[in-house]
């Protein structure tokens, strides 16, 4: 084990390098200010690029939002998005006419499969004091025989996520057994509700001094990010700045966080599906012909229409978390 346990390092960009069967996988961290009367920020907006402002200018970004950060309407075919949202809010509505607003722990796990729009809107609340919001998109993939099935919408609320916690060690268990920590069930049609894909996402934080073993997970691709922290021990080799790593899945790897603040870690772990993957934009399939056969379903079909009145909705301010789904099911926080 030791140095070779760990296969490669790579610095956390944007977005993240991942391993099949992860496609993408983005940290977005943004000091929103106080909101003001649309939900927007209480802040000019002079100087930023409006509908492509990924620059970071004084540690936000408006994604390409105009008046509420954000991703106005835009569709997807052949892959999952799994969103974690560690602090803030997102407002999501969708062509098949569902709308949620999630955050603080929550996580919205959607299989776009044959085709879904949707929106995913950051709405300001607090018009008296700053509006973090932390989140990962996640993309994982979708083998062949599964690419267009019908979409599908959950929502795995914080209270529903389990915790495995011992000895300084917190684990966020989103996929993925993990001990007797079993993980909400996957979407019905999701590579990780395979019996036999050893899907896992999981959320690892380290008090100093704490140390935890990762157990292997043997036949699977695995890459852990290091994003939060000061230092960090893996495998005998030490970390003082953040970054990601592919892990040899057959060595357990022992972290240890040598430092004086929290260490927090991504994982992401799976079998690896093995087929092509051919991408454009917000379309994954196996060939380019299919590529081209998403765009022209999209233009004839627009996966169901768009039942919302602006591409960029958001919902009203002193609403609070719920998940209203195509079926008229609501949930309530």
């Amino acid at each position: 084990m030791g140095r070779m346990s760990i296969q490669q390092v790579f610095p956390l960009g944007m977005p993240w390098t991942t391993f099949d069967p992860f496609l993408f996988c983005v940290h977005h961290d943004d000091a929103y200010p106080a909101g003001n009367a649309t939900m927007g920020p209480a802040a000019s907006l002079a100087g930023r690029n409006l509908g492509e402002d990924f620059a970071g200018k004084d540690g936000w970004r408006m994604y390409h939002g105009k008046t509420v950060p954000g991703f106005p309407a835009h569709p997807h075919r052949g892959f999952e998005t799994v969103t974690i949202v560690r602090r803030g809010l997102i407002d999501h509505s969708d062509s098949l006419g569902a709308a949620a607003r999630f955050g603080e722990g929550d996580v919205q796990w959607l299989t776009a499969g044959k085709g879904i729009s949707h929106s995913e809107m950051f709405p300001l609340l607090d018009a008296s004091k700053p509006n973090p919001l932390e989140l990962f998109q996640i993309w994982l993939n979708l083998p062949r025989a599964d690419k267009l099935v019908d979409p599908h919408f959950t929502m795995l609320w914080d209270k529903d996520v389990p915790r495995y916690a011992k000895d300084g060690v917190e684990v966020v268990v989103v996929a993925g057994r993990l001990e007797d920590v079993t993980p909400p069930k996957a979407p019905p049609r999701s590579w990780a509700s395979r019996p036999d894909t050893s899907v896992a996402i999981w959320t690892i934080k380290l008090a100093p001094g704490a140390r935890w073993t990762l157990p292997a997970a043997p036949g699977t691709n695995r890459g852990l990010y290091f994003f939060r922290g000061d230092k960090l021990r893996a495998a005998d080799r030490a970390f003082d700045k953040h970054a990601g790593m592919r892990l040899v899945a057959e060595d357990t790897v022992l972290l240890e966080n040598p430092g004086p603040n929290d260490v927090e870690l991504l994982l992401l772990q799976g079998k690896p599906i093995g087929e092509p993957v051919v991408s454009y934009g917000p379309f994954v399939m196996n060939s380019p012909q299919e590529i081209q056969q998403a765009f022209a379903d999209y233009r004839r079909t627009e996966f169901g229409g768009w039942p919302w009145k602006s591409p960029d909705p958001v919902h009203p301010r002193e609403e609070g978390r719920f998940a209203r789904h195509a079926d008229g099911r609501v949930e309530r926080l």
